[in-house]
């Protein structure tokens, strides 16, 4: 097939970067999709034919340039195809969470005015079944979803010839609406342009020196801004290879097949893998393995093998805040983890610990170049690049609270310390006053607690109270494996030695040992896992107004 482009500017447009490596390098394998344990590969030719068919059929739709698609889906090769195709036919993407409840649903399609939704990959398909008699909106259904729809993608391609008139869009034109997974009430939409995205995009392969050569692998949502702009995007730039994972029982399998070259995780899934090896190492036994000089060597290339990350030149953390214990404890079993941070906002990673500096353990790093950073007089970090969205889709108040002067106001707070790395203190919002009517930061406690091998899960909280107390979740190994004298001896002490180090008005009175695990699914957690501190305050409050004389409370 045949298709032209015109023009040049500082960034390349996504699509017709697709475009030059279907023409330059048409069989090399770009998607890497297991289905049955059997990984089906798609060429850079194939991702591309399949774009524009499905383009060709958008338009046929009559949808006009600037209509938005909606698309809900688990990560699949079909999400990066129906991406492609959404900007190639001028159309601006809606990306959903898979895990969003009928609420948000509703709210998304209907805030974003979307004609068409796309229906993917889901592990729960009730709350889109539950909207969708209701939703005035033409549906695709893809190969993964049983979910009845008007039309059907192996169709489309079948039917459609490949679109050739590629959308020129401008750089600062709308690229898509991303809905920031927060914390508390509806999600805002930040309008990303094609501006953003390039520039987030190329960050990642400009600071981790991607080719393609390299592997990665996609597990994230990539409905969040950092799976799509770490991996998706960055492979289209630099055009490294990415390989998707089957489910969660095949995590292991999937990751030690790709052998990633850049690997991304998230502060509870490092925890998960923290269990995982000491499950089959504990830590005594560990700790006196590490000190004994060539044996340390071998047992650090073991745990990394193990963990599938052998060829990985860049390991990273972020989207939530990581303690400082876990850093040191990977970095003991040979395992750097450079922290990194970025906002919907930013359009991907704006600051990290990147050369990885262990000296710099407990920063998030440098601003990645291109980006400023500076703090204000309140102590919030400001930020500005040309990865920073301009605006909230219909909502002028928020657009005008958080960006001023040309600057972001992240929300968060911090300091830079004189060789320019920046350290997270804590949310502006998260912090309460107690019933001393004294100010508490949470995050710095919370970190404090997690250097207990037991704690999972921690939130502190305490607004109105005399004294804050904390909220744990105990990981499910020590679970099984400790008896409850035995957990309760070891979180008082950890109060204990926490509260030693904490001002009067921050003494954690007692901790108080949740039921359950929190999660997307029960709503105490954000899809990107970050806690949603509202939501827990209300489960708690009522038990946590009632007091204790005891230090170490089981719910």
């Amino acid at each position: 097939m045949e298709a032209t482009i015109t023009g040049r500017s500082r960034y390349q447009i996504p699509h017709h970067v697709l475009m030059k490596r279907a023409f330059d390098t048409p069989d090399e394998v770009y998607l890497r999709q297991p289905i049955d344990r059997f990984y089906n590969e798609y060429t850079w030719n194939d991702v591309f034919d399949r774009s524009c068919r499905l383009a060709a059929f958008f338009r046929g739709q009559g949808l006009k340039r600037g209509d938005t698609v909606a698309l809900l889906s688990k990560n699949v090769a079909e999400w990066f195809i129906i991406d492609f195709a959404i900007s190639i036919a001028g159309l601006v993407s809606v990306p959903i969470y898979p895990s969003a409840n009928k609420e948000t649903l509703s709210y998304i399609i209907e805030h974003s005015e979307a004609k068409l939704l796309l229906l993917g990959k889901l592990d729960d398909d009730r709350a889109i079944n539950d909207i969708l008699p209701h939703l005035d909106i033409v549906t695709v259904a893809t190969l993964y979803t049983d979910i009845q729809c008007q039309h059907n993608m192996s169709e489309i391609l079948a039917a459609y010839e490949p679109l050739l008139d590629l959308h020129e869009p401008d750089l600062d034109d709308t690229f898509s609406l991303i809905y920031t997974s927060g914390s508390t009430g509806y999600p805002k939409a930040a309008v990303v342009s094609y501006r953003n995205i390039a520039y987030g995009a190329n960050a990642t392969v400009n600071e981790a020196a991607l080719n393609r050569e390299d592997r990665l692998l996609s597990y994230l949502p990539l409905a969040h801004v950092a799976e799509r702009s770490v991996i998706q995007y960055a492979s289209l730039y630099s055009g490294a290879q990415v390989t998707f994972v089957e489910s969660l029982e095949t995590f292991a399998d999937d990751i030690q097949n790709t052998q990633p070259s850049m690997f991304f995780s998230v502060p509870r899934l490092w925890l998960k893998f923290q269990s995982l090896v000491l499950r089959e190492m504990p830590q005594q036994k560990l700790s006196v393995l590490l000190k004994i000089p060539f044996l340390n060597r071998l047992v650090a290339k073991k745990i990394k093998t193990k963990l599938g990350l052998s060829k990985a030149k860049i390991i990273g953390s972020g989207t939530a805040p990581i303690p400082v214990s876990i850093l040191e404890w990977f970095r003991c079993v040979g395992v750097d983890i450079s922290e990194g941070w970025g906002m919907t906002e930013t359009s991907g990673t704006a600051i990290m610990n990147y050369p990885y500096n262990a000296e710099k353990i407990g920063t998030i790093g440098k601003p990645v170049v291109g980006t400023e950073v500076k703090i204000s007089d309140a102590g919030e970090i400001l930020l500005k690049s040309e990865g920073m969205v301009s605006e909230y889709y219909k909502s002028k108040d928020i657009t005008e609270e958080t960006f001023q002067g040309g600057w972001l106001h992240t929300g968060d707070k911090g300091d830079i310390d004189q060789d320019g790395y920046i350290t997270i203190t804590g949310r502006v919002k998260d912090q309460f006053k107690s019933g001393k009517g004294k100010y508490v930061v949470p995050v710095p406690i919370e970190s404090r607690l997690y250097e207990n091998q037991c704690i999972e899960q921690v939130c502190v909280m305490g607004s109105g109270l005399s004294q804050p107390v904390a909220t744990v979740v105990i990981n499910e190994e020590q679970r099984h494996q400790a008896s409850q004298k035995e957990l309760e001896q070891s979180l008082e002490d950890s109060l204990i030695l926490v509260n030693e180090s904490l001002e009067a008005h921050e003494k954690l009175e007692r901790i108080y040992v949740a039921n359950e695990d929190w999660s997307v699914e029960n709503n105490l957690l954000t899809p990107t896992l970050k806690i949603k501190r509202n939501e827990l305050e209300s489960k708690y409050r009522n038990v946590i107004e009632a007091k204790s004389n005891e230090r170490i409370v089981w719910l």
